[in-house]
């Protein structure tokens, strides 16, 4: 079997497969990120917090009450988890794209 900078289709496939084993266990999730502040921010006085984030190119800014904190930090990082996992399947899957093109000019 010819290699690519030592790769080969099969094993760019091995490389995908858990990637999307683990998509299938990513939680609910939500992209932004959770601020606290202040309404009167010299004082320290009136904490809440903020989630911001951005969605089909609009930003987007929520309050989050203090007993969905943990949950929506739970749902921050999934979508980071997220992200992270579809990055990395994107990167192999043009791997794959252009090796298999290679391999179908090569006689």
């Amino acid at each position: 079997m010819i290699h690519m900078k030592g790769q080969t289709l099969a094993a760019l496939d091995q490389q995908i497969e858990p990637i999307k084993r683990e998509l299938q266990n990513v939680g609910p999730m939500r992209p932004g990120s959770l601020s606290q502040q202040y309404r009167l921010p010299r004082q320290g006085v009136g904490a809440y917090y903020q989630l911001s984030y951005t969605h089909q190119m609009k930003g987007h800014t929520r309050y989050v009450r203090p007993q969905f904190v943990a949950e929506v930090r739970q749902q921050i990082a999934e979508y980071q988890k997220f992200k992270k996992l579809t990055s990395r399947w994107v990167t192999l899957a043009i791997a794959r794209s252009q090796w298999a093109m290679q391999l179908a000019v090569e006689p």
